[in-house]
């Protein structure tokens, strides 16, 4: 797994976690070439799975305690 951090944001206000329906500051890639959103909870709580099947995550939690 990869972890990116962009330097322009790549998610939105409007990217909703796929758990909840919060904002999203996870987005993690899939080889199959699907994205999965994840806001900050979800995303520390499902961590160990991500890792296990992301090709590549883009993580934007850090703009919460900004």
């Amino acid at each position: 797994m990869t972890t990116a951090v962009a330097p322009a944001s790549t998610l939105t206000a409007t990217d909703r976690c796929d758990r909840c329906g919060a904002q999203a500051y996870l987005k993690v890639e899939l080889a199959s070439g699907f994205d999965l959103l994840f806001c900050a909870h979800h995303a520390r709580e499902h961590e160990d799975k991500l890792r296990d099947v992301a090709v590549n995550v883009v993580d934007e939690t850090a703009k919460l305690s900004s």
